[in-house]
């Protein structure tokens, strides 16, 4: 494992943060999942050799440096840029041990993973529920695991990625589903949405946020065009007939996806809507869903 130099880790976020947050966290840089669709590839963020993970020099005594001089508490996300539970972390312990400091110093948390190594932490992320907001994000863009070896080839299959969410959810850890990206042409089926929302709800999510479409650009865009050459043959020349240079790729079938699967999350209880996400998960700490344990 590299170790690179950093001076801050736990940074404010601008304007209203994705699902609530109100401070950044990343201790790892690069990601070693392959998804073929990856935004962080983008040339905007200066990642030099994406595939291979780094991790930050020093990085605890400066994430406890950095919230002892936060003033306002808040909820701390983490997993935009690089998956807090990628390989290297099951030895290195570093999110383990972040979630310990985030704990003693009275924050909540917001993971985004594809990680079941998640529910190792179980025990801490159930501390820090009891005082304050915590969201666990799962991303599951597929029901199939067949195909989710190929579009993220490197990272746990989707059923291991259910299970993660069941054995959370058993614990009463707040947690639900990322659904996206959904890429036009390959996962934006009826079957697959609507698949992916019964399954959470079996398996104890308490909510799916959607995303019906992909974004594009430049060494991003390059990467995942090769990827549809390996891996989609002919799929490349339908992306750039539909969509050309855009950066929001949108599916064809989004309105109706969309339908369908408000539809159904509405049948089954389901959260969607962020705004109802975010009061949700912020109500949630220390009340008595830590009793059905």
């Amino acid at each position: 494992m590299e170790f690179i130099p950093a001076k801050n880790i736990v940074t404010r976020t601008k304007g209203n943060g994705w699902f609530g947050t109100d401070y950044n966290m990343n201790i790892y840089k690069g990601c070693c999942h392959g998804c073929i669709y990856c935004d962080s590839r983008s040339e905007c963020y200066r990642i030099e050799d994406f595939d291979r993970v780094r991790a930050k020099e020093n990085a605890l005594e400066i994430i406890r440096d950095n919230l002892s001089r936060k003033v306002k508490k808040g909820v701390i996300g983490t997993g935009a840029m690089s998956d807090p539970y990628n390989p290297f972390e099951k030895e290195l312990q570093l999110t383990q041990q972040a979630l310990a400091i985030i704990k003693a110093y009275g924050f909540g948390v917001a993971i985004a993973t594809k990680s079941p190594l998640i529910t190792r932490d179980i025990d801490i992320l159930k501390e820090i529920q009891k005082r304050s907001p915590i969201i666990v994000k799962m991303t599951i863009t597929t029901a199939d695991d067949d195909l989710g070896k190929i579009i993220e080839p490197h990272a746990a299959v989707s059923s291991e990625r259910f299970r993660a969410i069941k054995e959370l959810s058993d614990n009463g850890i707040y947690c639900g589903i990322l659904l996206m990206p959904i890429l036009p042409f390959i996962n934006d089926t009826k079957e697959n949405i609507l698949e992916i929302v019964r399954l959470g709800k079996e398996n104890g999510a308490n909510f799916i946020y959607p995303a019906f479409g992909v974004t594009l650009r430049d060494k991003q865009r390059d990467y995942f065009y090769d990827q549809l050459d390996a891996h989609f043959p002919n799929i490349k020349k339908k992306y750039m007939l539909e969509f050309g240079n855009q950066y929001s790729c949108g599916s064809p079938k989004a309105k109706t996806l969309y339908a369908s699967f408000t539809k159904e999350c509405n049948r089954l209880s389901m959260l969607y809507r962020m705004s109802d996400i975010v009061s949700s998960y912020k109500l949630n700490h220390g009340n008595t869903q830590l009793s059905f344990i």
